[in-house]
């Protein structure tokens, strides 16, 4: 017996929108990679794309709890010798808010091509507006 699997054209993708007003950042997350890998979907095939797009608004307002704030470090490398610089999470929801979303998402899909391919169909914004109001994004909770 055969098992069926998804016709790769024949996905549907739906999207969603998800204000991040007071949420904490890795309950959000875990949401958030869940719909863009599909798992949400009776058709889930860990080798195929079959999540949805998602759309976060309000990054900037997302919320840590504990000590995170100040003592959660976020690491870069430029490629040059000594050029590893780092930044408290205090410091990237004040210039680059939308950054700590999508990292923390990033770092909770698979580490591969398809990965790279799910993390695309994340759009977030640091204000209340999004361009995407032609796509009719659903609420999700």
């Amino acid at each position: 017996m055969k098992t069926p699997l998804p016709a790769v054209n024949g996905i549907e993708r739906n999207w969603y929108v998800v204000d991040a007003e007071g949420q904490v950042l890795g309950r959000l997350a875990t949401k958030i990679a869940t719909m863009l890998r599909g798992k949400h979907k009776p058709i889930f095939t860990p080798h195929l794309d079959t999540g949805d797009f998602v759309v976060v608004v309000n990054a900037d307002k997302v919320r840590l709890t504990g000590r995170k704030l100040d003592q959660k470090k976020y690491y870069r490398h430029s490629g040059y010798m000594g050029g590893l610089k780092e930044a408290t999470a205090k410091e990237m929801l004040e210039r680059k808010p939308e950054e700590v979303i999508r990292l923390a998402v990033k770092r909770m899909l698979p580490k591969n091509r398809l990965g790279r391919k799910q993390l695309k169909k994340l759009k977030i914004y640091a204000g209340p507006d999004h361009p995407h109001t032609a796509q009719q994004p659903q609420p999700l909770n």
